[in-house]
Order: structure tokens, then sequence, then C-alpha cells
């Protein structure tokens, strides 16, 4: 049997979507906060499928676009250290800070590797003993774990020349923060990959204290219909609720050993997130047993943030305003040329509707 064949079938789709016009009434706002989500979503045309009365906005669910603009401008500052190489991942390569960009420091001459995880920049460190080798530690608890076992690998090969920058950021406490600053959302379709991680028991009291439906949906068409057809239901019965509807990957408890290491490594501050400025213990930083390896205690010039006149990419990652209605949107900010964070990871909200705008 072809499961992924199975949630991609038209007439399984469509049989899915038939249910949810006929058991849906009132008005129904679903946020996604999780960018394959939102690139699911467009690819396949969701939109389209469903009544007038079920509206989908997309959240803070890149941790591309949500990483501030402060934490740019330190990696970028840190690139221009003459003895720093800089290990990332590919999409943050080109966000663009205050003034530059990894690219083009790299451009410039700086040592700038794009590398596919956390323990190819230890490699790089262990190569490199004469370098300081910062690793750009970005994402949600879906690659804190990675990140994790990477310093305590440097930890056991007493390495003095790692580095972690962290922009790990742990999801509720953003889901909340838009509740409480009065984004009209009724439900959530909680991400899928980090609910693997953390489990789904970490989005009860958005369920209990704020009264919003949540399901943790799963990336096909069919899965995202069906954990829409789970909100409705929800709703239409007045009983907000946690549900998982990617039972094949995620169980409430989660990876227990991933959240281990986890917590052995990390602990809660509070933290920036791009257009929702500081949200209390919403980010990760290094315990104090691996503060050696914070690259935060590098001393170099950053300059003052300043954000891209025109961008409105913070407004859209609080699901108030969509791509369209940005004044840079295809025109002046392409996936070519892009200007703000939301159109350059291959999981924001911008490049998504530039790619499937025909839809």
């Amino acid at each position: 049997m072809n499961l992924r064949a199975d949630f991609q079938d038209m007439r399984v789709c469509k049989g899915i979507a038939d249910t949810i016009r006929r058991e849906s009434g009132r008005p129904v706002v679903i946020m996604e906060v999780c960018g394959g989500h939102t690139m699911a979503i467009h690819r396949y045309g969701i939109h389209s499928l469903l009544p007038a009365a079920i509206s989908l906005i997309s959240g803070p669910g890149c941790p591309v676009c949500v990483s501030d603009i402060r934490f740019i401008d330190r990696a970028v500052a840190l690139a221009r250290r003459k003895d720093s190489i800089i290990a990332t991942y590919g999409d943050l390569i080109r966000v663009p800070g205050s003034s530059s960009s990894l690219e083009k420091e790299r451009a410039s001459g700086a040592d700038v590797r794009v590398i596919w995880s956390a323990l190819e920049a230890v490699s790089i460190a262990e190569n490199n003993p004469d370098k300081k080798i910062v690793f750009l530690a970005i994402g949600f608890e879906t690659t804190a774990p990675g990140t994790a076992i990477a310093v305590v690998e440097a930890d056991t090969k007493k390495l003095t020349n790692y580095f972690v920058l962290s922009s790990h950021k742990i999801m509720p406490p953003a889901m909340t923060a838009l509740i409480d600053k009065g984004v009209k959302i009724d439900a959530y379709l909680c991400p899928g990959h980090v609910s693997v991680i953390t489990g789904a028991g970490i989005y009860e009291p958005i369920a209990r204290e704020y009264g919003k439906s949540c399901v943790v949906s799963g990336f096909e068409p069919a899965d995202i219909l069906q954990s829409i057809l789970m909100i409705v239901r929800q709703i239409e019965k007045g009983i907000p609720a946690v549900e998982i509807q990617y039972t094949r990957a995620v169980k409430p408890s989660g990876n227990i050993k991933a959240q281990e290491l986890i917590k052995e490594v990390f602990m809660l501050r509070d933290d920036w997130w791009r257009g929702l400025g500081v949200i209390p213990e919403s980010g990760m930083t290094l315990r104090p047993r691996f503060e050696a390896f914070n690259a935060e205690a590098i001393q170099v010039d950053v300059e003052p943030a300043k954000e891209v006149k025109g961008c409105i990419c913070g407004e859209i990652l609080k699901g108030l305003k969509a791509p369209a209605q940005c004044p840079l949107f295809a025109k002046a900010c392409t996936p070519d040329h892009p200007v703000g964070a939301c159109m350059v990871s291959s999981e924001g909200s911008c490049a998504a509707y530039f790619q499937y705008r025909s839809r």
C-alpha cells in the first residue's frame, strides 16, 4: 500500500471537503504555525476546497522568518572576524540583516559554510583548531535535539573552539502571545514535526485556558483537510480540545529521549521574535554547564537593528496581513531578490504565496 498516495488521493480529499461543507456552520479562523503546513496548503490549493466561512491564516511557523534581525546582525558581525568560520543551514545565509547578510559577507571573503547538521560544525572545529567555529542554531523543538547532541559531542571531545549562537525557540509561548495581542484565532493547526518531539500535551493550556481548538496535523492534503474537519467538529460542539490527526508520527508523550537531551543542554529565556517582540521564556540558551560554548560571549561590535522600510514581514507572521498586501511583494521582493525573511525561507509565507500565487 502506498500510504502517501492514499493521503494525496483526490477522491479522498474531495470527500473530506464535502463533509466539511456539510458540517461547518459558523465562521472559523484557523492559523497554521508550521512552515511545512503553509507550503502544503498553497501547493495543494486547500483554500479552494473549503467553504467561504473557513479562513486559513499563516502564523509564526517558519524558524528562519521569526529569528530576530538582532540575531542576523550578530551572525554577520561574527562572520567579519578573521578568526571565525560560520557554519549555518542554507536558508539562513540569505536573510537580510540591518545592512548586510551572510551571503554578502561570504562574497566579501568571510568563511561562511552551509552544512546539513550541527555535528558537521563539530567536525569543522576539529579540523580547524586555530579558528572559532560558530554554529548558527536555528529552529523550534524539532532541530534543538540535533544541536544538543553536537554540544555534548564537543564537550566530550573537549573542544575549545566550537561555539553555538542559539536562536532556538519553543512554539507554545508564541501561540498564546498572538491570542493575548488580540489576533483573531479560533483554532490552531498544530505543527507535526515539532509535536513528534514534544508530544501533543504542550498545547493543552491553549485549549483549556484560551478555549482554542488544537489539532496536530500531517502534511499531505488529506491530512490537512481531515485536521480542519476535526477542528470544525470541535467548534460546532463548543468543546475545544487537543487532538492528534497525525497519529502515524505523533504520540501524546512525544520523543522522551529528545526531550531529555534538550533539557540537559538548554534552558529557557526571554527571546525576540520577528514581528512579536520579546516573548517570555520562549527561547533556548545553553545551560551554565555548557556556557563555554556560547557564542554570545565572543566580543563583536553589533550594529543597531534596523528593519527594511516597507517590509511587513512582522504583520504577516502575526496573521494580520497576507503577503499580497505587502507593497514590495512580487515587485521589489522576490525569491531571487528577497527583501524580507518571509520571502527567503522555503517555508516562509511570502515564498509560498509567490510560488503558488496562480492557485
